[in-house]
Formats: C-alpha cells, structure tokens, sequence
C-alpha cells in the first residue's frame, strides 16, 4: 500500500494526477459529494439552529467503505477536492464521513492538473478552510428550505409535482417579464435614409440621413428634393482612437462568447471546459476573477513576443469589478501557453482556441484607429448625411482576437474606410433610398444573456449559472423558441438616374429560435409566487442573499445566524399561503359556446393547457380539448380554441379502418387502425382530407413492408431521428453511410445483423441465463440490470463482479413500476 492516498472529485481527474505523483501516491476518486442532504425529506433541524442530516447515500455506501479501509493503511491524507466552496464542502464531508485523523489529513488545493501546480500544493498544504465549508452549507440549506416549503404550496395551489428555488425561480421572473414587455409592445414605423454618394474619382461609399421620416409622404417629399440637388463635402473630421483588449475569461464571459462564437449552451460549454480542465489544458473553469498569475502574465508576454515582436506585447493586470470574485483564484487560462492547437476532439478543440486567443491577446497592445467623420450638405435642403469610416493604423490585439457582441448591443453604423476626399470636394449620388422600419421589441434572453443579466444583478455565482439554466428548462418553466419568424411588408423608395421608385417588400420579424421562451406553467408559476413571495422573488433580495455567502465565506458572518434572519420571515409567509391563497391556473375567459350558451375559457389543467367549455358548477359536464404545442393560454384567441374541438376529425375509412386526423406531442398526425402516420412539414391535422391522408398511409406501408427475412424473421427499415435503420427482432440497428440504404443486399441486411448482435453480446458482463438476469455495459460508465423488459441502473461506484443474483433479483424488485396514464 502506498504511504499516500489522495483523493479528488473525479476518476478523470484522478487519472491525470496520478501521472504527476510517484509510486508513493495512490489517487482515488469520491465521484462527488459522498454526503449529502436526504432526497425524501427536509434534512435541516429548524428547532436546532439550522442543523443539516448529512447522509452517505446508498450508491455511494461500497465505495465510502473503500475510501476508509484505504486511508487506514495510508500515512497521509491528502484532500485535493476543487478549490471552490462546494470543493471546500466536500473535502469536510470526506473528513467527517472517513472519520479521518486529523494530525495525518492535508488539505490542498491547486486551480491546474499540471505537474508543478499539482506539486507546489503538496509543498503548501493547510487545513480545511471552515469558512467556505459553512458558506456553502449555507446556499444548501437555504436552498433547501426555499425548494421543500415552497413546493408542496404549489402542488396545492396549481398542479402537483411543480418545484420552486431561489435563484431558479428569479430567472424565471426575468425570462417572464422580458416576454410580457415583448406581448405589450407595439412597433412604431419610420423611413430611414441612406445614400451610396460617389466622389469626382469615382470612389463610392454610403452615408446615411440622420433624421428619419415618421410618414411616406415625408419620406417621398424628402426624395423628391433630391432630384436637382448638387452635394459637397461639409467637413471632414479624423480622429486617433485606440480599442482595448478584452480581460481573460471567467465563467460567465466564456459561457457568453461560446454561445456567440461557437454557439454552444451554457451547459455544453462547462462541460466540454471540465474535461479540459481534468486533461490538465487549462485552469479551473468556475471563477469570477480576471486574475492571471505572474507565470501565466510571462507565458503569455514569451508567446508575444516569439510570435508577433514586441510591439505587439503589453503586460496588463486586471481586476474584477465583482466585490465577492475570488482575486487570489486565477482567471480561466491555458495551463501552458506554449500549446495553440493541441490535439482534441472538436467541441474541445474550439473552446480550447477560444480561451488560448483570448488570454494571449490580454496580454497585447491596444489597436491605434483612425476614425474619420464626414458630414455632406445639400443646396436643396438643411439636413446632412454623415458617414463613418476606420482605419486600423496598428491592429494590435485584433491579430488574434476580437470580442463577440450580443444582438443587443449592436448598432447599425457604417463600418470600412473611406475614399479620399477633402472639405468642399463635389460628390454624386449614385442612388438614395428611404426604407420603412420599425423599432424592435426587447430582445429575448439568449442562455448566454441571462448568464450576463444574472451577473449584472449579483445573482448566483459561476457555479450555479449552468445548473440554473439547465433546471428552469428541465422543470418545464422555460423552452427554446422554434419559430423562424413571420412575415411583415415594409415599403421602400429609391431615387436612381433621375426615377423615384417605390416597392412592397418583405422580411421576416419576430423570430424566437434559440431563444428563452417561458412557458404557460411558467408564467403562471411565476405569477403566483410573485404575487405571494415577493421578498423570495425580488432581485435585491437575491443578490443580498449571494453578498451574505460572501460574507461568509470571508469568516465576517454567522452563517446560522443568516438562516435565522430569512427563516423567521419566510416560514410564516409560507403557512398563510397555504392556508389563505387562492388556486392559480391562468384562466382566461374568451367568450360563449353559440350552441349551448356556456363560457369558454382556457386554463391550466391536469395534462398541461387546455380549453374548457363550461364550468364545474354546472349539471352539465364541462368539454375540455388540449391546446397545440404551439398555443398559448396568453395569446390564444376565440376562434383558434374552439376549432380544437374539431379534434380528433373523423376523415372516413380504409381497407375496414377507421381513419381520423389529430394532433399529438410530435405534431399533428393520421391515425389508421392502431398506426399512426405523422403529417409532412406545414400540413394541418384541421386541413388533411381522406385522400391525402390515404396517400400517406400507403407510403407507411410501403416503408413498413418487410425488405427480407433473416433466421425467419422480419427484416424492415425506416429512418429516424438518428438516421436510417433496419429493424430486426425488436432491434433497431442504425446504417450507416457505407450501405445504400435505398438498395440493401441480403449480404447489407446479415453483416448489420451479425455486427449488431456481437454488439449486444459484448455489452453483457454478467449472466445469470436460467434466471434470465443480466448485467449490460450503459453510458457514462454505468451498468444496467436487465430482465425482459425491466431495467435498474446501478451507481458508477458499484464494484459489478461482486453483484449477486439475489442482489440483482432485489433491486428489480424494488424498482416501482410506472403508472399508466388514464
């Protein structure tokens, strides 16, 4: 046994550092937290100051046994979690859960897998730092306070199964009231000028109206004016600027320039900088200092200097803005800089350029611009066109990188260099056009801008944006927008060689692809804690909420003594809630049925969105009909809900069978017996004729028909999400590209079939065949337990070769089933 054991968060990082320690070291991995809150119950004794039940949950049992047999024979403990709170937090757990000796256990902390970092934190161990242990306690517990008492009010207020959280539930709020500012904005039309003028040389360049025109007639007239007028160079002014690099990543800026420059969600982005991280290619990845090391400033300034000379290079220090940023931590940077372009798999290769160019170009001398400014008067009128241009005199930092901008933060402006010109100069206009448009609504939040929003507001830290973003989607309360957009005409004037124009174009607006959008149970969640917690929900108070971990984390406050503050206001607030509030479920009336005289009025029910033609109070049962995927209880109109209850249309029959036209969670569809056909792309389950839906289902069952048979059994084929596939008892295997789909031979259809069972054959590491129990290889690392159609994941710590028959019979025994939907 070696004299050391070390223990870190991750086998992958694991793997890493036990190439860096000699075989004096043995590094194993506590895949995490190995304690936590229970997931069935509260966990924090109120009545004893706040006290929270830690529990070592039963997947992580075996290996916490491990983890103590281990450190019993090991000399030195040394605790190498993260060096966040939630790292701090879990190197405590270890300690308590181990029962490890205090006089032989080292805590240390390093923010790069790399030889010398790994090294100079085992020359500098220190103690566990209490401070930040309690600072996450603290968000835990309150968090858990705020998620399991109010919860349970919104099951009984609006729908069961709903979840609140403090900060999960704010974003909401931002998202929800972003999209009502957009509901209630009404766009106001203008006609804007813009000109492409030409000198006495022959050089062209475009200068816009500053004024813009509210009417046509306006816009027209000013045209017009344009007929017979002369044009000359009013002045001409030149300007020397400079443009200043950006400073090194932290956690939000990289999850805002991934999402503008690579296009990956905030999620996407922690995870493919995880596993850099854990290869040991750059520092620590949640962080909100802009810091970087005097090792990494010469790096950086060496790579300058080697590549592009040394005016090129300029030393900056940068400091956060941030009162709660962790200075001493660094900012997120390449652990060696030497490495431009090492070789990755591709999302890893991109982020990894990002954060290289990023950090290089910190470190760079500012652009020199020159901007010129040229206004141009009319003899036929006052207003002047002006143009815009820049000259980059040095480029600088913008050799290797520039800053993405958010939609937000663009503006339309002219960008280029200009053509010579001088004051009094005569130019001509080569055409002028006045085209119609409107002002935009707010923006929509991207993932990216609500990372960028939230920080603005003090609230969450650089390990809660990802998580926060991912659960408000998961929970239902907020999607990503699909819709391209809609049409809208605008008209536009243009004066050419003497001829005034006019033309009816189009363009698409108000698109919301990609976009956060909330969604009906959303809004109405929202709503209602709004109106019934406004402390929880208020922005201020949520950001104070982070500044008191700080303070925490600082040793300047008591942490239980910060629970206390919040519970004794929160807790009464919550039992007259759930005593006194009103059920919530978005109910908007929209009129009478004109054959039965019934209100009409959609709500939320039971299975999500629905219209309601009556009411529970009448002898007469209600009619209910589910609204489309693509309705909403907000914007839903009259007409709209009362066509739902066409559905499902009965359309006639085929071959004996009844066929109807309906719409389901994948869209509108035909349903022809007990097959269901789904509708191409634009067509509309309140549209299809029998005709047409006979169509389609001749084309199901010329796809569906067997193409073969193999060991006397069906061969078929489709195509799916994931591509083409040929289905062969109960197997769906996938062909790929080598095959002719359209034109598989019987040696296509067995060489599929033969690759796909030796496939399922190598998944099983464990059988008990009289039984008909296995154990199967999963994702992640995982194992499966599997009988017929039953299936139990085991925890990745579960060591699978010591599984038994009995344990593996138990745990499927265990496994609740599903309940059926009525």
């Amino acid at each position: 046994m070696a004299k050391n054991l070390v223990i870190v968060e991750s086998p992958a990082k694991a793997k890493t550092i036990e190439k860096f320690l000699g075989k004096d070291f043995k590094v194993e991995s506590s895949f995490g937290h190995i304690a936590d809150l229970p997931s069935k119950e509260l966990g924090v004794d109120v009545e004893k100051n706040f006290t929270p039940k830690y529990i070592v949950d039963q997947d992580k049992k075996a290996l916490v046994k491990k983890l103590k047999d281990l450190a019993k024979k090991a000399e030195v403990i040394w605790l190498a979690s993260d060096e966040d709170r939630e790292g701090e937090a879990i190197s405590w757990h270890l300690a308590e859960t181990l029962k490890l000796d205090r006089d032989k256990t080292k805590r240390i902390v390093f923010n790069s897998i790399t030889k010398s970092a790994i090294q100079k934190a085992i020359e500098n161990p220190r103690e566990i730092n209490y401070d930040l242990v309690n600072a996450q306690q603290a968000r835990r517990v309150l968090d858990r306070l705020v998620g399991y008492e109010l919860s349970p009010v919104l099951w009984k207020k609006i729908k069961p199964g709903l979840s609140a959280g403090r900060v999960q539930s704010v974003a909401v709020r931002l998202i929800v009231e972003r999209e009502r500012d957009i509901d209630v904005f009404t766009p106001q039309a203008a006609y804007k000028v813009v000109a492409e003028f030409k000198t006495a040389a022959g050089s062209l360049f475009s200068a816009r109206l500053p004024k813009t025109f509210e009417t046509k007639s306006s816009a027209e007239a000013f045209l017009s004016s344009n007929l017979k007028a002369s044009y000359e160079v009013a002045s001409l002014d030149k300007k020397q600027a400079k443009k200043s690099p950006a400073a090194p990543f932290t956690t939000s800026t990289l999850q805002q320039e991934a999402s503008r420059k690579l296009g990956f969600s905030v999620s996407r982005t922690m995870q493919v900088a995880q596993r850099l991280y854990e290869a040991g290619l750059i520092t620590y990845m949640r962080t909100d200092s802009v810091n970087l090391s005097g090792e990494a400033i010469n790096a950086a300034k060496d790579t300058i200097l080697g590549m592009y000379g040394e005016k090129y290079s300029q030393v900056r220090n940068y400091k956060g803005k941030s009162k709660g940023a962790q200075e001493a931590h660094e900012a997120i940077r390449p652990t060696d800089m030497n490495k431009q372009s090492p070789s990755l798999e591709r999302d890893q290769s991109k982020l990894y350029e990002l954060i290289w160019k990023r950090t290089l170009a910190s470190q760079m001398s500012d652009a020199q611009l020159e901007r010129t400014n040229v206004k141009i008067k009319s003899d036929t009128y006052s207003e002047q066109f002006t143009a815009n241009g820049e000259i980059i005199k040095f480029d600088g930092f913008l050799k290797v990188y520039l800053e993405g901008k958010d939609e937000e933060d663009s503006v339309e402006e002219q960008e280029g260099i200009l053509p010579a010109m001088n004051e009094g100069d005569d130019l001509f206009y080569n055409y002028i056009t006045a085209t119609e448009r409107f002002t935009r609504p707010p923006y929509r939040y991207t993932e990216a801008t609500l990372v960028k929003k939230l920080e603005e507001l003090g609230i969450g830290r650089p390990s809660t944006y990802a998580p926060t973003i991912s659960t408000i989607q998961n929970r239902g309360y907020v999607e990503k927008g699909s819709v391209e957009g809609v049409e809208r005409n605008y008209t536009q004037f243009t004066l050419e060689a003497g001829n005034l124009q006019e033309k009816l174009l189009t363009e698409m607006v108000n698109s919301d692809k990609g976009k956060l959008v909330p969604t009906d149970i959303g809004m109405i969640v929202n709503d209602f804690l709004v109106d019934h917690f406004s402390h929880i929900l208020d922005y201020n108070f949520t950001a104070k909420v982070e500044k008191d971990f700080d303070e925490i984390a600082a040793g300047d406050e008591d942490w239980q003594k910060v629970m206390k503050q919040f519970y004794d206001d929160f807790h009464p607030n919550v039992l007259d809630v759930q005593e006194n509030a009103d059920r919530a479920s978005g109910e908007r009336v929209l009129g009478k049925d004109p054959s039965s005289g019934r209100q009409v009025a959609v709500r939320l029910g039971r299975f999500g969105p629905m219209v309601q033609i009556g009411t529970v109070e009448e002898e007469e049962k209600p009619l209910f009909a589910s609204l489309l995927p693509e309705q909403s209880l907000n914007t839903i109109t009259y007409e709209e809900a009362m066509e739902l209850f066409q559905l499902p249309r009965k359309l006639g029959s085929f071959e004996g069978e009844e066929v109807e036209a309906n719409v389901g969670r994948y869209g509108p569809y035909v349903r022809f017996g007990k097959k269901f056909v789904s509708l191409d792309k634009g067509e509309s389950a309140f549209d299809v004729d029998l005709d047409r839906a006979i169509e389609l289902i001749k084309e199901k069952q010329k796809a569906d028909a067997p193409i073969a048979h193999y060991e006397d059994k069906e061969v078929t084929k489709g195509k799916g999400r994931f591509g083409p596939f040929i289905k062969w008892d109960g197997m769906f295997i996938n062909v790929n590209k080598k095959y002719d789909f359209d034109n598989l031979t019987i040696a296509d259809i067995e060489e599929l079939i033969e690759a796909k069972k030796k496939k399922e054959a190598e998944k099983v590491v464990k059988e008990w065949s009289e039984e008909g129990v296995r154990i199967e290889k999963a994702r992640w690392g995982r194992h499966n337990i599997i009988k017929g159609k039953s299936k139990v994941e085991l925890a990745k710590t579960v060591d699978v070769s010591k599984v038994s028959l009995e344990e593996a019979i138990s745990l499927l025994d265990k496994k609740k089933p599903k309940k059926k939907k009525k």
